[in-house]
């Protein structure tokens, strides 16, 4: 079974003193870093995935102009493409990332499936042409993008993993509602081996 890992926007905007900053996110990109250092050569394909909004537009309303942002379907201005609130947390090593998607380019996005490579190419276009089959996730925020990205990977038909103790959310309780969510959608929530050297390296075995 061919594997991809998907590492979803851990980025400075999305880590303490960003804009959108999540509590443990700093900790998450080192965490993130330890687990590839130890499991990259076990995935075919490595993906990151990166909101990168334009910074002259509302982004078809996902950026609060004018108003105070809900915080549900309106944002605080963040992950403006080409500003350093954009690029990856330093503390993550992008090395062993094969593929790069951006999203929310003039409109909102949550999903990593809904990035594009530099070339125009869509993740799962990216993924069809692997022949992947089965994808891990982690990243930020487990109650945003990871919940969107898991749900959008099970719709594609892959077998789907979430390690639940490599994504941090924004709101503990909508956060166990999605790993619930996942879960019970077909998807596979799991534990890591980076706490107890334990689990299963490189994703579940489906």
């Amino acid at each position: 079974m061919t594997r991809a890992l998907i590492v979803v926007d851990v980025q400075n905007d999305f880590t303490e003193g960003g804009a959108l900053g999540v509590t443990g996110g700093d900790d998450l990109a080192r965490r993130i870093t330890a687990f590839l250092a130890r499991h990259a050569d076990e995935y075919d394909l490595i993906v990151g995935s990166r909101d990168w909004h334009h910074g002259d537009d509302d982004n078809g309303g996902h950026f609060a102009v004018g108003g105070d942002p809900d915080f549900v379907t309106t944002w605080p201005v963040h992950c403006v493409g080409g500003t350093p609130g954009a690029e990856y947390h330093p503390d993550l090593d992008t090395t062993p990332i094969d593929v790069h998607v951006m999203k929310g380019q003039g409109e909102p996005a949550y999903s990593a499936f809904e990035g594009t490579t530099d070339t125009g190419q869509d993740l799962a276009d990216v993924l069809f042409d692997r022949s992947v089959h089965e994808i891990a996730i982690v990243g930020i925020a487990t109650d945003h993008c990871v919940r969107a990205t898991a749900q959008d990977g099970l719709r594609a038909g892959l077998d789907v993993v979430v390690y639940r103790d490599l994504v941090v959310g924004v709101d503990p309780d909508r956060s166990a509602t999605a790993l619930a969510e996942i879960d019970n959608a077909g998807g596979h929530v799991d534990q890591s081996d980076m706490d107890e050297g334990i689990g299963r390296p490189g994703g579940a075995q489906l």
